[in-house]
């Protein structure tokens, strides 16, 4: 009775594990908006915004409102493809698996592991028996799966150096009226301070801006790597000891 029990609560753990990583992305996405509405009803972003003449600061919100849609559109595609690959374990499990390999998995939902599956059973035909070798064949699907998660990398160290790029322009703007500076003219004196106070504002928000955004990316599109990391290692599991024993017995 226990194992019955046990057996019929499998799937529904695996699915919540499997649609895990689009609700991580939503919580997080929610306590860092939350966090934003905070900092904006306290008049900070505004005084951030305000203050920045050069509007890096800008920049970097938007490019980080633009990551974020882009990482939001791939955990969604992940989620799915994990959902996929979760259906394709039940049907090879709890099915007959070698009647769903002999259809050339035609049975098996839309995603690219049940693509992984349909070349390897094409594989299998065209050598006609012997071991096979998918080791190339899972490169393909890690490239596949990977997409365009790189992008998280390239829009972190944007948003960084964008950071440092404010910082040092913030610097000039501080430190151009030094050159000039007449200590006897007091009037001279106070608009220089003015500009110098300007210059480390735009220095110190644009910093502030660039490390944020770049952290919170980072953030992100780590939770992103993970869950494909675990899409890829299932469709490793399941084709090693699912298909590939049934696609190489005589």
């Amino acid at each position: 009775m226990s194992a019955v029990s046990s057996a019929e609560m499998a799937p529904p753990v695996a699915e919540s594990a499997e649609r895990g990583p689009l609700l991580l992305w939503l919580i997080f996405t929610g306590l860092s908006a939350f966090a934003a509405v905070l900092l904006w009803r306290y008049g900070m972003i505004h005084q951030m915004l305000s203050s920045d003449r050069t509007y890096i600061s800008s920049v970097v919100v938007v490019l980080y409102g633009l990551t974020c849609v882009h990482c939001f559109w791939r955990t969604r595609a992940i989620a799915r493809e994990a959902d996929a690959a979760r259906r394709c374990r039940a049907i090879l499990t709890t099915g007959d698996a070698a009647k769903v390999l002999d259809g050339n998995a035609r049975a098996l939902p839309a995603g690219l592991v049940s693509d992984h599956i349909r070349s390897l059973v094409t594989k299998a035909a065209t050598q006609a028996g012997g071991r096979i070798d998918q080791t190339l064949l899972l490169r393909t699907l890690a490239d596949r799966l990977r997409g365009s998660n790189g992008f998280g990398g390239f829009a972190s160290d944007t948003l960084m150096k964008l950071g440092l790029l404010g910082t040092i322009i913030g610097f000039i703007i501080m430190l151009a009226p030094i050159a000039g500076l007449d200590v006897s003219d007091k009037l001279a004196m106070k608009s220089s301070m003015g500009l110098m106070s300007d210059g480390m504002a735009i220095a110190m928000y644009t910093t502030l801006a660039g490390l944020v955004g770049s952290i919170l990316v980072r953030i992100q599109y780590y939770m992103l790597d993970a869950a494909t990391q675990r899409v890829f290692s299932d469709a490793v599991m399941l084709t090693e000891t699912r298909v590939t024993p049934l696609l190489e017995r005589p």
